[in-house]
């Protein structure tokens, strides 16, 4: 295998990663809020067509009704959340790697990795599960034809009033069940596929451009491969209303089992895949020309 890289310093990987989460936002939320609204629409009546059709149906009614703006809904809380969580997220990644080695020169095999990337998905949920929540039922609120909220702030604010800290962080289960094989198989193909497209005798720190993109795109790839099933159940159980699904993600599965069949568990499968190549492409784009400018404007940081 290719040389490891070095242990990352948390503050480069604060700004590092909080920028390539930014990047990720903008190419990717408009993609993410027809993924929801699949999701989460409901279930036709007898003889009535489905709200939306495909993805391309419902990317056509979103512009139409709401306007780019439309597609955008809810991208506030992810904006808010990504800086820190993506620093944590490759901190995360960092540690898990340093926790594996018995020297900082060990090189790590591609399980350990994997095994890594995981750690990463134990540490993001603290922040992603909250600000998943909140996008939802923002992204569904324009669909159904009823303002509730106002915004993240005051969607935020309504959930604590009405049932504490568990409101704002319901779905953290599914939220864990997604993420931590989900970064796991991330990190892992990221780092898999920066090794074979690294030339013979040079460094993978010297990557070209366009190699990052196809490696940082195709990571996110297999990211949402293992993660589409449990982001259906996630998105549909944290936009639910209260006390519909007592027993947590297993009544949710029995419902879209029993309803709707196995092809549920891939709702919204288009606009994922779509939405991740370009998408993960521009994150880890963004960290790489992050940390080579914190690199050269701070070496010793």
């Amino acid at each position: 295998m290719a040389e490891q890289p070095q242990p990352i310093s948390p503050v480069k990987n604060f700004f590092a990663g909080g920028f390539g989460g930014v990047c990720l936002v903008f190419v990717g939320h408009p993609l993410d809020t027809i993924k929801v609204r699949l999701q989460t629409q409901p279930k036709p009546q007898p003889g009535q067509p489905p709200l939306y059709s495909g993805t391309f149906d419902c990317f056509r009614k979103t512009l139409v009704g709401e306007g780019v703006r439309g597609l955008y809904r809810g991208m506030a809380a992810p904006i808010v959340g990504v800086t820190p969580m993506f620093a944590v997220c490759f901190f995360g990644f960092g540690l898990g790697k340093r926790l594996q080695q018995r020297t900082p020169d060990d090189i790590l095999t591609y399980p350990q990795l994997f095994a890594a990337g995981m750690l990463s998905g134990v540490f993001t949920t603290v922040i992603m599960a909250p600000g998943e929540r909140i996008k939802c039922l923002l992204q569904i609120q324009a669909a159904t034809g009823e303002t509730k909220y106002s915004g993240s702030l005051d969607c935020a604010k309504q959930l604590y009033r009405e049932a504490g800290i568990r409101g704002v962080y319901k779905g953290t289960v599914l939220t864990l069940m997604r993420d931590v094989p989900a970064s796991g198989m991330y990190f892992m193909t990221y780092e898999w596929l920066k090794n074979i497209l690294t030339p013979e005798g040079k460094s993978v720190s010297d990557l070209s451009a366009p190699r990052i993109l196809f490696a940082g795109g195709l990571a996110g790839i297999f990211n949402w491969a293992v993660a589409i099933p449990p982001d259906v159940l996630k998105s549909r159980f944290q936009t639910a209303p209260p006390g519909k699904y007592p027993n947590g993600f297993r009544d949710v599965l029995r419902e879209l089992i029993r309803e709707e069949g196995v092809a549920s568990l891939y709702k919204g499968f288009t606009a994922v895949m779509i939405r991740a190549f370009p998408a993960n492409a521009a994150c880890f784009l963004g960290f790489e020309v992050a940390m080579k400018f914190l690199n050269w404007i701070a070496p010793g940081l």
